[in-house]
């Protein structure tokens, strides 16, 4: 039994889920090797993802594949009319734009009660919520995934502290996902998203970017690209220090805000931008999240030391600090790629895909061997999806000679060799 918002939008879906086919080659090549050799055929899989058009063609071609596949998302991540055309496939679906808190819990539990073999996540809390509510579900699972960087971090703490009780496979840290998606999906996808929102140019403007992963170095990237002014601030002196080599300014962020035109949080961090952060930006400036969990802006801190929302156009909200200046936060500090844009682009979105079709497979080959921690996608299939992407755009890798194979084979002086 689905729950969604309209059954009757199913048409709209289907056309805008056709589109984003034609774009995803990877995608369509790892699912048709699913389909060959019918490793999901009859498995349970539950995709817990933004739920828009490229999704959709995820949980569309595992169905083709065999699989019995039902899929969740949360309200604010949620095309209804993707829901109700996926619900019209035949494919369960627990997720409509309206839900509340209160109902996405319910939507993952009702999600959880297919009892799945594999969880495709995104953000990690269906597995988590699987360990805490039903523990029961985990007894009978092959493993699951998890695409991003915030979602990996409480994995590997679950796997620190013992309690990760099924292999997990950190689709995230492949390189056809991280180096990619994380960098130029995100980046993009970001910055196009708050000048949308904005309606205000970046030219000149100073951008504070918190954090320079790849995610924030994408950001960075793109912001500087279109003519602001970049300053990153990070924890990590590496990752300041490759800032400063990229040319950006690089500072504390508590000095950094003061001058800022933009704030945006990389760090998939709760509490990265704090009360006092909020209270030390310009009069006006803005604030948003890219990527990232709940509360990475620490709205309910604000809130509780006295400030106030004064104003909402759209997904632009004007607060007043405790200290009396005002600042515009954007989509209430949720992940404005995704809550506030379409997501990232679809080129990119195919290589993030193909490699979570690629993390079912390795889950499924070794199935009841995997040891119950996070482990990485073997380096042939990260290296399988990059291909099939490379084929698409009309790229083809070089061959190594037999004289290159020997010498990556050989160990021993040679006569000549410069050992200086």
């Amino acid at each position: 039994m689905s729950r969604i918002a309209d059954p009757s939008r199913w048409r709209e879906g289907h056309d805008r889920i056709e589109w984003a086919r034609g774009f995803m080659p990877a995608t369509a090549a790892l699912a048709a090797e699913l389909t060959a050799s019918g490793i999901v055929r009859g498995v349970r899989i539950a995709l817990s993802d933004v739920l828009e058009p490229k999704t959709a063609n995820v949980a569309l071609a595992l169905a083709a594949a065999g699989a019995e596949v039902a899929v969740s998302c949360v309200g604010r991540d949620t095309d209804d009319a993707v829901a109700a055309a996926l619900v019209h496939a035949g494919i369960p679906v627990y997720a409509f734009a309206a839900a509340t808190d209160a109902e996405d819990r319910d939507n993952v539990l009702a999600l959880l009660d297919h009892r799945p073999e594999v969880i495709i996540d995104d953000g990690s809390y269906t597995i988590r919520l699987a360990h805490t509510a039903r523990p029961d579900v985990l007894t009978a699972m092959a493993g699951a995934t998890e695409q991003t960087t915030s979602g990996v971090r409480p994995l590997r703490e679950m796997e620190r502290q013992g309690a990760l009780r099924i292999p997990v496979v950190a689709a995230n840290d492949a390189r056809t996902k991280s180096l990619f998606d994380n960098t130029h999906g995100t980046g993009q996808a970001v910055v196009f998203a708050i000048a949308d929102l904005l309606g205000e140019p970046l030219l000149g403007r100073h951008v504070v970017v918190a954090g320079f992963g790849r995610v924030g170095t994408g950001i960075a990237r793109h912001a500087a690209a279109l003519g602001a002014r970049v300053t990153v601030t990070d924890v990590d002196p590496v990752a300041a220090l490759q800032a400063v080599f990229a040319g950006y300014a690089v500072a504390p962020l508590s000095d950094a805000v003061r001058t800022a035109d933009l704030l945006i949080s990389a760090t998939g961090i709760a509490g990265t931008v704090t009360v006092e952060h909020l209270a030390l930006l310009p009069e006006g400036a803005a604030v948003a999240v890219g990527g990232g969990v709940d509360q990475e802006i620490a709205l309910t801190d604000a809130v509780a030391a006295g400030a106030t929302e004064v104003s909402r156009v759209g997904k632009v909200s004007t607060w007043r600090t405790p200290t009396g200046g005002t600042v515009r936060i954007l989509d209430d500090g949720y992940c404005i790629n995704v809550s506030a844009a379409e997501g990232n682009p679809i080129e990119i979105m195919d290589l993030s895909f193909g490699v979570q079709l690629a993390a079912v497979d390795h889950l499924l080959t070794h199935r009841d061997t995997l040891e119950p921690r996070v482990h990485l996608l073997p380096r042939e299939a990260d290296d399988r999806v990059a291909a099939h992407a490379l084929a698409s755009f009309g790229g083809a890798t070089d061959v190594l000679s037999a004289q290159q194979l020997s010498f990556l084979g050989s160990w021993q002086p040679r006569d000549g060799e410069d050992h200086a």
